[in-house]
């Protein structure tokens, strides 16, 4: 007997990934190229910066296309090992 996941997400989807970092100049490659190893469609036009009010962190917001919940599960899992990520939500 096989158990499914069962997901409030409906797939194929875009979905925003919020990851929170460090202020670093290779902040935003890093991360892209992380995501990139799942999802190679990703580029710097779909992430959206924010920096922290007093300029330590910043925090992005990227979207990407995924195809399942273990799809999405990769790449949450690849970006949240990241040594320049503090938090992904």
């Amino acid at each position: 007997m096989t158990t499914e996941k069962n997901s409030l997400i409906e797939f194929p989807t875009h979905f925003q990934l919020k990851i929170m970092g460090a202020q670093h100049p290779d902040f935003v490659s890093e991360i892209l190229k992380a995501i990139c190893e799942h999802a190679p469609d990703t580029r710097e036009e779909h992430v959206k910066l924010r920096p922290s009010s007093n300029g330590n962190y910043v925090g992005a917001t990227v979207t990407v296309y995924t195809t399942s919940q273990e799809h999405l599960d990769n790449i949450y899992r690849c970006v949240t090992s990241h040594p320049m990520v503090k938090v992904v939500f």
